[in-house]
């Protein structure tokens, strides 16, 4: 008889409809937090916006228009200075050990969530220990006059000024709106901090639990207005090395693996059992130069190091053919892309003249940063670092490299510690000004994102101009002027402009890589 009961006692174990359908996606590095409005990483906008929040729009990369998200609908006033958005109605925030919600999402939180951002008197305001580089780069605080609840479902901005990047802004991580009621309770209980460490939000997923440099595990928001997720549970298995990435996707431990290597991009292609799914980025990998920092304050040093730099040697080494080289801060799919500009070809010999020049004919010694682990914008950090460092040391400039963990090299280089330094930036919004405002304005200096440390009137009048029109050609042309007078400075050393790769399992469906590195796992199954 216990003989005869046994397959019984199995067919549950067995049956595919006791599993939980699960989604693993191999992440490169940990969030610094997901308080999404403190960071400017995409790591962290990926963990924690990307999944657990949503704003008032999203940006649609097919059709390269903003569409609507918590909000169905806005009006624009004819003078650009009022925005009304009209809220989707019933939507619930997340519900965990750690928070019940006892209302429904309403213009008090859309209103909460900016004010904490832009008002200096707000309890919430000082609780963001590194400020709010976003909303803080992208000059809200002086944009926006005020926001007004006008009833549950209605939200009116007025602005100072017009500005014609607004709405696209609002799809950006930062934007997320959080749960006013859910803020109160953690300001009465005095432990604010836990907005960082135990997230709420309206999204596809519910915050399950963190552990750095190994895990962050998601559940399906079974009460989600854009309809539950096709998969259960959700886990960034964070894996800073690709190789390992790459091995976890063939064991099945992950559906999908980001930032993949060119080469594990080649391999994967003629695997039966993976995927390679691809789009041209909408991101610039580059050098940070800290012009702040002597002799880097010369413009012919900075120049000097573009000039000294083989790029063409780097691409084939680093992105193995896979990204186009760049030539300043927009790749070439962005309207207002300046398309005559000259560029630095190698030249060593020119470079060694304009360090003479510069009073630095015996050279000097400098540092370069990098991160430890490869990026979709950084693929190999130390071959390109050494690769660099070889070719400055012709031309006489000593740069000792320095590997730093993600997190930390973020936080210091937003300090402006850094000499010279390996990063990247997304434009998350399809605007052009989304590379300019964020990167290279006098406001961005202070919030820490522009990491050339760059601040001049001149340029900082050429890329608010572009947002008080909305007439493209004449951003255009302004962004164009814009974009000749940051290559003249030479702020930046362009290194590429990279295709956007994700690796997946053949039975993973509905995954897109999106041009702005953004992650959007709600419509993702797996078979």
């Amino acid at each position: 008889m216990r003989l005869a009961a046994l397959p019984l006692l199995l067919i549950p174990l067995l049956s595919p409809l006791a599993h939980a359908a699960a989604l693993s996606v191999c992440t490169e590095a940990s969030p610094e937090g997901f308080d999404v409005v403190q960071y400017n990483s995409l790591t962290t906008t990926n963990a924690s916006a990307d999944v657990l929040m949503n704003r008032l729009v999203d940006f649609d990369t097919t059709s390269g228009k903003v569409v609507p998200s918590l909000a169905d609908s806005w009006e624009v006033s004819t003078d650009g200075l009022t925005y009304v958005f009209k809220l989707h109605p019933q939507v619930k925030f997340h519900r965990t050990e750690y928070f019940s919600p006892s209302r429904e999402l309403t213009a008090e939180d859309v209103k909460f969530s900016f004010e904490r951002m832009l008002d200096p008197a707000n309890p919430w305001h000082k609780v963001a220990q590194s400020g709010f580089p976003h909303a803080q780069s992208m000059q809200l605080p002086a944009l926006i006059k005020k926001i007004d609840a006008l009833d549950p479902l209605t939200v009116r901005f007025t602005l100072d000024h017009p500005d014609s990047t607004f709405l696209a802004t609002l799809s950006m991580g930062f934007a997320s709106i959080y749960s006013a009621e859910y803020a109160d309770q953690l300001l009465k209980a005095g432990t604010p901090e836990k907005l960082n460490s135990q997230p709420i939000g309206s999204g596809p997923f519910i915050f399950g639990r963190f552990q750095k440099d190994a895990a962050v595990r998601y559940k399906a928001n079974r009460d989600y207005f854009g309809g539950k997720p096709a998969v259960d549970t959700l886990v960034f298995a964070i894996t800073p090395d690709a190789n390992v990435r790459l091995q976890k996707l063939r064991r099945n431990e992950c559906q999908i693996a980001l930032s993949p290597k060119p080469l594990d991009v080649q391999v994967a292609s003629k695997e039966s059992t993976l995927k390679v799914e691809s789009t041209a980025a909408f991101m610039t990998a580059f050098v940070a130069i800290n012009s702040q920092h002597p002799p880097l304050d010369k413009p012919e040093v900075r120049q000097a190091i573009n000039l000294a730099f083989d790029k063409s040697s780097y691409l084939k080494a680093v992105f193995e053919d896979t990204a186009e080289p760049a030539n300043g801060p927009y790749p070439p799919n962005t309207w207002s892309y300046a398309q005559e500009l000259p560029g630095y070809s190698h030249n060593v010999a020119k470079a060694r003249e304009l360090l003479a020049r510069a009073g630095l004919k015996d050279g000097f010694k400098t540092t370069l940063w990098t991160r430890p682990s490869g990026s979709l914008l950084n693929p190999n950090p130390s071959l390109g670092a050494q690769l660099l460092q070889a070719d400055l040391a012709e031309v006489g400039i000593q740069a000792e490299i320095r590997v730093i963990e993600w997190g930390e090299l973020i936080r210091r280089a937003k300090a402006g510690e850094h000499d010279l330094l390996f990063m990247g930036w997304a434009g998350d919004n399809g605007d052009p000004d989304n590379f300019l405002t964020p990167q290279f304005s006098c406001a961005a200096v202070k919030s820490g994102t522009n990491f050339a440390r760059y601040c001049d009137q001149g340029l900082d009048k050429l890329i608010s101009a572009g947002k008080t029109t909305s007439e493209q050609g004449v951003r255009s042309k302004l962004y164009q002027q814009a974009q000749a007078q940051i290559q003249h400075q030479a702020l930046w050393l362009p290194l590429a402009h990279p295709t956007a790769f994700a690796l997946t399992r053949k039975e993973v469906q509905g995954y897109q890589v999106s041009p702005f590195g953004r992650q959007d796992y709600s419509k993702v199954s797996v078979k």
